[in-house]
């Protein structure tokens, strides 16, 4: 089924544009008009990582004139494996910045916004609005689902993506362009128990699963910009790299659904943190008066290398991940060990348990699990590895 373009067209096309964007134009079903439609359109990409490099760059480069930027994280050189905008000289500086000065070399016609703040209940309708259409490169389910219901109040579609290692899914979410559309929460209407889905920093992502997944979603959001072609509405496209497999699953619009079903329970922005849940309840739990400091953690393994204190370090992490950093005199446990219960058998029952992960919310978790198992006086480390290697041990590698 295809929709109306969302943009009419610009009045003209300069020499040099026409001269720049000519393959577009000898396609009939772009042509002339098309990439007026592109110029006149404004597009906001969430997220300059993983989704938002390719999709930064190839809507700069297919013509899209206003690119908005929502992004406040710095580059790091983790990220220069998949986050192909930036480049080894940008290390430290903003993203957005970055993004900005690369898609100017990309294509110089393009007007580049940049909204260089954290996306929260306070601004994202403001952030938002004025935007034909929004690409969601977001990596949390509490921007997903504050993305999905901000967009939807406000009637503006968003293409949707998602990767995770090997696998990438990708969606049109535009319940007020069709009665039948559905939106993300008629996909997930609830979000996974925390911690059950690790994120990419814990999970990894194969780098460019990016590319293919980012290119899918600039695909939709030119064919939504211009009115061609059939957008992924109602569709789910499941990619396996793997398997160099694509799978396409019809997605019904919930007759239920919180947000767009026909008795809606969410009609406002909602405390999405507490919706999606950082950790579970039982964690919060166990965790609290039971974390202690890296610093601390310093001081018991000294007491533990005199000879004054004894205790057992659990890193609860993947052996991937202990293979690149790990801090010293721990052993490891994956977490799955202590899901599945295996994990108790290894622990000793006269020595208290220190745990920790990458950064705190795995541990929490399996602390949880620890303390109902009756170790009573165990704890796990807050910051984890990322604090361990920014405060105490720099010269280890980050990840």
């Amino acid at each position: 089924m295809s929709f109306p373009a969302l943009v009419e067209p610009a009045d003209e096309l300069t020499i040099d544009e026409v001269r720049r964007y000519s393959r577009h134009l000898i396609i009939p079903d772009v042509g002339m008009t098309g990439q007026k439609r592109l110029k006149n359109a404004k597009v906001l990409v969430i997220g300059a990582g993983g989704l938002g490099s390719p999709a930064l760059l190839y809507l700069a480069a297919a013509g899209v004139h206003t690119l908005g930027i929502a992004e406040f994280d710095e580059v790091d050189e983790s990220n220069l494996q998949r986050q192909i905008i930036h480049g080894q000289s940008d290390i430290g500086k903003s993203k957005a910045q970055s993004a900005k000065e690369s898609i100017a070399e990309t294509n110089p016609y393009v007007d580049v916004i940049v909204h260089e703040t954290r996306l929260d209940n306070d601004n994202v309708m403001e952030i938002f609005r004025g935007y034909d259409l929004i690409v969601d490169g977001t990596d949390n389910f509490a921007t997903r689902y504050m993305v999905n219901d901000a967009a939807y109040f406000l009637g503006i579609p968003y293409v949707w993506g998602s990767i995770y290692r090997f696998d990438g899914q990708a969606s049109v979410f535009a319940p007020t362009m069709a009665d039948d559309a559905p939106c993300y929460r008629c996909l997930y209407p609830e979000p996974p128990p925390p911690g059950m889905v690790p994120s990419c920093a814990e999970g990894g992502v194969l780098g460019v699963l990016c590319a293919s997944i980012g290119s899918i979603q600039v695909n939709e959001a030119i064919k939504l910009l211009t009115g061609i072609g059939e957008p992924l509405i109602g569709k789910l496209m499941i990619y396996d790299a793997l398997e160099m497999e694509y799978r396409k699953l019809r997605v019904r619009k919930d007759p239920n659904c919180a947000l767009c079903g026909e008795n809606p329970t969410v009609t406002g922005l909602i405390d999405y943190e507490t919706f999606c849940g950082a950790i579970s309840d039982d964690a919060a739990e166990a965790a609290a008066g039971s974390t202690i400091s890296v610093t601390q953690l310093e001081h018991m393994l000294k007491e533990r290398s005199e000879g004054t204190r004894d205790f057992v370090l659990v890193d609860v992490r993947e052996p991937n991940e202990f293979e690149i950093n790990r801090i010293p005199g721990s052993v490891l446990i994956p977490k799955g060990d202590f899901l599945n219960g295996s994990a108790l058998e290894k622990l000793p029952s006269d020595k208290q348990i220190v745990m920790h992960c990458k950064s705190g919310v795995r541990s929490a978790e399996t602390l949880a699990i620890v303390k109902g198992a009756g170790y009573a006086d165990a704890v796990h480390v807050g910051g984890g590895v990322v604090a361990w290697v920014n405060q105490i041990d720099p010269s280890q590698p980050s990840y």
